[in-house]
């Protein structure tokens, strides 16, 4: 068996502007995962990394949109979400910079 990797689980944060209302109101935190990845495996990750206590964990596929490059058509990579509850009094402090 090999050994468990939780930075090839959690690929990034996605800090959006839903994202950001998800934090504030109910202390839900989102991810992009990798496509492979089951909600005990981000689970495990996320406390791993981050040392919270997380209650639930959401996930969902994301298709890639069909993008236009001129006359081409060409279509971005598909990937997954995940969403993160943690528990009452959990945080976790992600670098919010602006672009």
């Amino acid at each position: 068996m090999t050994e468990f990797n939780p930075y090839t689980i959690v690929n990034r944060p996605l800090l959006t502007e839903r994202s950001t209302i998800l934090k504030e109101k109910f202390n839900q935190y989102v991810f992009e995962v990798a496509p492979t990845a089951c909600k005990p495996d981000i689970k495990r990750a996320i406390q791993d990394i981050f040392k919270v206590k997380v209650v639930n964990v959401r996930t969902m596929n994301v298709l890639g949109q069909m993008k236009r490059f001129g006359r081409s058509q060409g279509k971005r990579v598909d990937w997954k979400k995940a969403i993160v509850t943690l528990g009452e009094g959990q945080k976790i402090d992600l670098v919010e910079q602006a672009g």
